[in-house]
């Protein structure tokens, strides 16, 4: 009996990743199963597997807990559905989407068929695990959101608050560095420049004094 060894990871969080080695004869719904044993989901939530090209284009689809519209269709369940009837490619692939309420979606790929079973290993088995599976908060168990496992920084982005964009570079250039509110200017920088023009004007007066004593003379 063949081993299938799967690299599962999330279409949006690529630094996740599993790898689990299952039995060909096992089902899709031991494997949905096992990919949620690694990331701590719940496994009773609507799913499916869809074959897959390699550009991963979704093809036949294999339901858990389907809607009665596919099943009215006739969709494979995965409770029924061995792996090795839907592998034709030693490196197979299915698009997978995991809760259709609230979906999150994966890459499945066979890379890997091991001909022979471990008899000390129970299968499905989970091979490999790098980094945390995004959050699921649940919400008054209505709804829930799925929240990224990457830090949030707390610190204040002065660009971003001001709607900066990359236009703008050239505009803050021109200002010489003078700053967003360069072109205010403080009391004090304006009771300086009154100071100067008044100095200017007592020095005309004098000059217009010296004059009028010459006429005198």
């Amino acid at each position: 009996m063949a081993i299938y060894r799967f690299r599962i990871t999330f279409e949006d969080f690529d630094e996740v990743v599993r790898e689990i080695d299952i039995k060909s004869t096992q089902t899709f719904e031991d494997l949905h199963k096992a990919i949620h044993r690694s990331t701590g989901y719940s496994t009773e939530k609507s799913s499916s597997f869809f074959v897959s090209t390699d550009n991963w284009i979704k093809g036949d689809e294999i339901a858990y807990l389907p809607n009665q519209r596919k099943i009215d269709r006739g969709v494979a369940l995965m409770e029924n559905a061995r792996l090795n009837k839907f592998i034709d490619d030693p490196h197979q692939k299915f698009y997978y989407i995991y809760n259709f309420d609230r979906p999150f979606d994966f890459h499945v790929e066979l890379i890997k068929i091991i001909l022979n079973t471990d008899p000390n290993i129970e299968y499905p088995f989970l091979v490999k695990s790098s980094g945390e599976a995004p959050k699921i908060i649940e919400k008054n168990n209505l709804d829930a959101v799925a929240v990224s496992s990457n830090p949030v920084s707390t610190d204040f982005d002065f660009l971003n608050e001001m709607d900066f964009v990359p236009e703008d570079t050239e505009e803050l250039e021109a200002m010489g560095g003078r700053g967003i509110n360069a072109e205010e200017k403080s009391d004090d920088a304006e009771e300086e420049e009154t100071a100067d023009e008044d100095d200017e004007f007592s020095d005309d007066d004098n000059f217009g004094d010296e004059e009028y004593k010459e006429d005198d003379y």
